[in-house]
């Protein structure tokens, strides 16, 4: 099941201009993900498209409204960090890859703000 979602997710990552040198892709649960620096940054699953952002940009994302917070499960707690949008065809080319390249640099941060050498 989740061979599609790998498939798409690169399929993304190629059209918005975007390759392998910043990011892989690998199977996630019944989706896939997308890592940097070894860490996941955004998620395709049947639940949408997710992404791991700074909190305080999570937040502003979610008070326009345009995602939702990310929950793998139905009744479980929400993953801090994420915003998810459930229809990715939303965003348009632009939105994506500014989402993508921000979830690249928040991974290149520990969780004080400096930069990971």
């Amino acid at each position: 099941m989740a061979h599609p979602y790998l498939k798409e997710i690169r399929d993304l990552l190629a059209e918005i201009g975007l390759d392998d040198s910043d990011l892989e892709c690998k199977h996630f649960f019944s989706g896939a993900a997308a890592y940097a620096n070894g860490k996941i940054v955004a998620s395709l699953s049947p639940k949408g498209l997710a992404f791991k952002l700074s909190e305080h940009r999570c937040n502003e994302i979610l008070s326009q409204g345009i995602a939702i917070p990310l929950r793998y499960f139905d009744k479980s707690p929400v993953k801090r960090g994420y915003v998810l949008f459930p229809d990715k065809n939303r965003l348009s080319k632009d939105e994506l890859k500014d989402c993508f390249r921000e979830c690249i640099l928040t991974s290149a941060t520990n969780t004080k703000g400096t930069s990971v050498k």
